[in-house]
């Protein structure tokens, strides 16, 4: 017997004021761009989204019944946090962390608020302003490791490695992957003019990549390109496009290893590519090494409810813990150290089931995902818990969830469920 599906029903917008659309996708190139430019604090990109949030909520920003399980995993992560804080709040760089968690976990609710409605439109400006900061922050990294800033030769720079306007080149490089992704679709789909700059795009900022040394991001981009290449290519409808892309990637790859090859020649890069490549260095190994403070973390965690407090783990350790779900268990107890990895796994989960959502944004989302997918990987060696764009990738990935509910009963409403 058939029977009506129960679906969401979708609520039509309210008629936008003339300008008011215009300015909200200026601010949300604003805050694409701005989230390359994080070497001061404030940042302009807490500035942007500050703004953005108070605009949006007078224009018309909403708040969806799906968003309670995002909100209710945020609101439990900072909970754990602050309570295991309590005993340490007379401490400023505490405060300042509990704060900023929190300011994270809004962040993430207003990009899921932001594109869960005009979303092809809204992720369209994001991206521009996302491609343009990212050219911004790989500029200014090339430079800075090929020392042309006059009289100040050690400027963009950390250790010998390119930071450009980031204060760490691992978050740097990170920080690419996704601006990364979006030229490298243009390059396999767009025409060729579009292509061709695309290209360039493509290779400046794969240029920064490399020069920020940062291995997590090195094996990002490599695992992100390829998933990506998968997912256009079993998405594509069309059998001309999956041979352009084949096509594309063959050549993409050869002219990839030649290009290393000749960087690597240069023994200023050369050298510390290979000191860079070791597969474990001096801090990875070891009983208090990288790994080896996993293991006695984790015993930690199991006997302290509470945990240890936020910033407390090298008062037992010789660094920090360099893994997001520990860190949420030491920093949060047990409430934070559940819920984390929970809320990190089910956008995981429910961005699989997205993957062949057709919808408008579809390119976008695939490279959303991806590049979220990869620094969910990098979340296991590295604390990202207080990367800004982490937790815009996980707010935009919600937010374009239900877009897609909303867009499919939008189209099947009428429809039985047989």
């Amino acid at each position: 017997m058939a029977y009506r599906a129960a679906i969401p029903v979708v609520v039509p917008a309210p008629p936008a004021v003339p300008g008011v659309s215009a300015v909200q996708l200026a601010l949300m190139w604003l805050a694409g761009i701005s989230g390359s430019v994080v070497i001061i604090e404030p940042s302009p990109y807490e500035l942007v989204v500050v703004a953005s949030l108070a605009f949006f909520a007078i224009t018309g920003l909403r708040l969806r019944m799906p968003f309670v399980p995002l909100m209710l995993f945020l609101f439990l992560i900072n909970i754990g946090y602050t309570i295991c804080a309590a005993y340490l709040l007379d401490d400023g760089k505490i405060i300042n962390w509990i704060l900023t968690s929190w300011y994270m976990a809004v962040s993430a609710v207003f990009f899921a608020m932001v594109f869960a409605q005009d979303t092809a439109a809204r992720l369209a400006a994001f991206r521009r302003g996302l491609i343009v900061g990212a050219m911004i922050a790989s500029l200014t990294g090339i430079i800075g490791y090929f020392h042309l800033v006059p009289g100040r030769p050690e400027a963009f720079t950390l250790y010998s490695r390119a930071a450009g306007t980031f204060k760490d080149p691992n978050v740097l490089g990170a920080f690419l992957i996704l601006p990364a992704l979006f030229t490298l679709q243009s390059v396999l789909t767009d025409r060729f003019s579009k292509a061709a700059r695309s290209t360039i795009m493509f290779g400046i900022i794969a240029l920064a990549v490399l020069l920020s040394f940062s291995r997590a991001a090195w094996g990002q981009l490599v695992f992100t390109a390829a998933l990506l290449l998968v997912l256009m290519y079993i998405t594509s409808p069309s059998p001309t496009q999956r041979a352009r892309l084949v096509i594309l990637a063959v050549v993409g790859v050869a002219v990839a290893i030649f290009a290393v090859a000749v960087l690597l020649s240069f023994d200023s890069i050369g050298n510390l590519f290979k000191e860079r490549a070791a597969f474990e260095q001096s801090y990875d190994a070891g009983r208090f090494g990288r790994f080896g403070r996993y293991v006695l973390g984790a015993q930690m965690a199991l006997d302290l409810p509470l945990g240890i407090g936020p910033l407390q783990f090298t008062k037992y350790f010789p660094e920090d813990t360099h893994n997001s779900y520990l860190n949420a268990f030491m920093s949060g107890g047990w409430i934070s150290g559940i819920c984390f990895p929970a809320l990190v796994f089910t956008t995981v989960l429910l961005g699989f089931r997205h993957v062949f959502a057709r919808v408008p944004w579809q390119r976008t989302y695939l490279a959303v995902f991806a590049a979220f997918l990869g620094t969910v990987g990098e979340s296991f060696i590295i604390d990202v818990d207080h990367w800004r764009h982490f937790w815009m990738m996980l707010g935009a990935m919600w937010g374009m969830f239900v877009a897609a509910w909303q867009y499919a009963a939008g189209h099947k409403a009428a429809s039985p469920d047989r």
